[in-house]
């Protein structure tokens, strides 16, 4: 494997980014693996280095840049946590499409990358930001994934559930029952959308795991349910890069 951590210039800055692939056999597919709101840390890093041994170039992108923040560390108390959603909030899906419009420019120049299909995948704040980057960027993001991903209901414009009549890339959503971040009703309206809509997606309730259940150091954590997520991660990435 071969790992290196870099600043990727942006139109408002560097974003330190985690970049892992294989040593052999490349130029890799591409996927962009944005952060959940706790931000960088090794828990993230192992995740990517997974996708990466199964044959991918993988990019993780800070994107608390902006705000100088790289990582957290433990969110032990509650200034820590109101901090954290304070960052989260300073996000906004315009700033996080130009930041992607960035990175794709970056590999574009990596021999290792190889040209053509991207795919995404976002946890929790993030799960939107890789439904967007299948919008934003058609005919390159052909693959997306949100996992247990938060505001996939708005009445804004770029509401995540409105990407199945705008975007041709094949779409996958895991849902956790019990989120308060994401409750059941919004997970209904998101998949009546997918249902009305032209879009090759999938809508899936994980039953009886709680949000954040893919992070192996969370209470929630859950083994069943996070392999599941893999299996249909990696199946959904198989199909389309």
């Amino acid at each position: 494997m071969i790992e290196q951590t870099l600043d990727i210039p942006t139109r408002e800055g560097a974003t330190t980014t985690f970049v892992v692939h294989p040593e052999r056999g490349g130029p890799h597919p591409v996927v962009i693996f944005y952060m959940d709101a706790p931000a960088i840390r090794e828990e993230l890093r192992d995740m990517c280095r997974r996708l990466a041994t199964v044959g991918y170039y993988v990019v993780l992108p800070n994107l608390y840049y902006r705000s100088g923040v790289l990582e957290l560390g433990p969110l032990a108390d509650d200034a820590a946590r109101t901090r954290m959603f304070g960052l989260m909030e300073s996000l906004t899906i315009p700033g996080i499409m130009q930041d992607t419009q960035a990175l794709i420019a970056w590999i574009d120049g990596q021999a290792a990358a190889r040209p053509g299909s991207i795919g995404t995948v976002g946890y929790c704040m993030s799960g939107q930001y890789a439904v967007n980057a299948a919008v934003s960027f058609p005919g390159r993001v052909t693959a997306a994934a949100s996992i247990y991903g938060v505001r996939l209901v708005t009445e804004t414009e770029d509401s995540p559930h409105l990407a199945g009549g705008l975007s041709k890339a094949e779409l996958y959503f895991a849902c956790a029952e019990i989120d308060r971040w994401a409750p059941l009703e919004m997970v209904a309206l998101l998949k009546t959308a997918m249902t009305q809509s032209p879009a090759k997606a999938e809508v899936e309730l994980y039953p009886g795991v709680e949000h954040g259940f893919a992070f192996p150091q969370r209470a929630a954590y859950d083994r069943d349910a996070a392999e599941r997520h893999w299996e249909r991660l990696l199946a959904l990435f198989a199909r389309n890069l």
